[in-house]
């Protein structure tokens, strides 16, 4: 699907134009032009991105073909970004979208195979508002960029519910060992794919806010900066909650070793208490012609009495070295 939205003085004058119209507006310096690529097919690529604005053939291989990180190439007459939109669900667990964007002198082209949230926030804002909303396509881009990271805080919130069920697991409940460890594995994966995406974005958006490009106005370089902030305290927020992970972890591993301790413990001394029946009836059971207790009529009452007795002692002493 492709959107179109036209602006003259920052104000949107027209939308979701006829290519033709596109290739006259294109033609008008005077008018900024965006135009939002939703799921295209394949025709809506090649009229798109080679017909109406003969991107480079790489960039446009680039924006077809889903890419693993972001980034940021200067083609001179335009920059060509890569960035990703996360998602998060319990039933999906993490997930994540691809967001591309070419930023002309006077143009933005965004591409996206799935619905964003920023995007479509976006949109809302310009079909909106009845003043002035975007005054270059760098300020449309900060837009669409600035919904993109806020996006972030939900999943934030939902990782750190995920990760306070772990702590809260290990620390009160009994969990099964191979439960907890396919859960931690699962969130310690989701937290190192977002912090994989979290800090190339950052790189990506500083480059952009220390204005290394003319298509980056010096009046939108503090918005891009505090972009750029916004996606250092979310980095530095997911490697915290990574940190707290892996002392989970380290709590749970030390928990398991300390119940295996208890165990080894208890049949240590579940074996010492048994060890004065095994000493009496082995020395009993020896036969020994020259034992008076054997000829005694109360020999097996002796050899109760003791084994009694020294289980007894075996049992005090464990019990004052807190075995039991």
């Amino acid at each position: 699907m492709i959107r179109s939205f036209v602006f003259s003085d920052g104000k949107l004058v027209s939308q979701d134009l006829a290519i033709e119209a596109l290739r006259l507006v294109r033609a008008d310096k005077g008018l900024i032009l965006w135009i939002d690529l939703d799921n295209p097919t394949d025709d809506e690529i090649k009229t798109i991105l080679e017909g109406v604005f003969q991107f480079h053939p790489l960039a446009i291989e680039d924006c077809v073909i889903p890419s693993s990180l972001p980034k940021v190439e200067d083609y001179e007459d335009y920059l060509f970004l890569v960035m990703h939109a996360v998602d998060f669900s319990r039933a999906q667990k993490f997930a994540t979208t691809e967001l591309d964007l070419f930023i002309g002198k006077d143009y933005l082209v965004t591409f996206h195979r799935t619905p964003l949230k920023s995007v479509a926030g976006a949109i809302e804002r310009v079909t909106k508002s009845s003043g002035i909303i975007a005054r270059g396509p760098d300020r449309l881009a900060h837009t669409v960029l600035d919904l993109l990271v806020d996006n972030y805080q939900p999943v934030m919130t939902e990782l750190a519910g995920e990760l306070e069920e772990i702590e809260e697991s290990v620390l009160t409940k009994e969990s099964s060992s191979q439960t907890f460890m396919t859960e931690i594995l699962k969130v310690r994966g989701d937290f190192s794919r977002l912090r994989a995406i979290v800090g190339p974005q950052r790189e990506v958006i500083e480059r952009l806010a220390r204005g290394e490009n003319k298509l980056i106005r010096a009046t939108m370089l503090p918005y891009f900066r505090d972009l750029r902030d916004n996606l250092v305290r979310l980095d530095a927020t997911a490697g915290s909650y990574h940190e707290r992970l892996m002392m989970t972890f380290d709590i749970f591993l030390n928990k398991a070793g300390f119940e295996a301790n208890e165990g080894i413990k208890f049949l240590t001394a579940l074996t010492a208490v048994t060890l004065p029946m095994v000493m009496v009836g082995g020395w009993y059971g020896m036969n020994f012609d020259h034992m008076p207790e054997l000829r005694s009529p109360h020999g097996y009452l002796w050899a109760a009495c003791l084994t009694l007795v020294t289980t007894a002692l075996m049992v005090i002493y464990l019990k004052k070295k807190k075995w039991f």
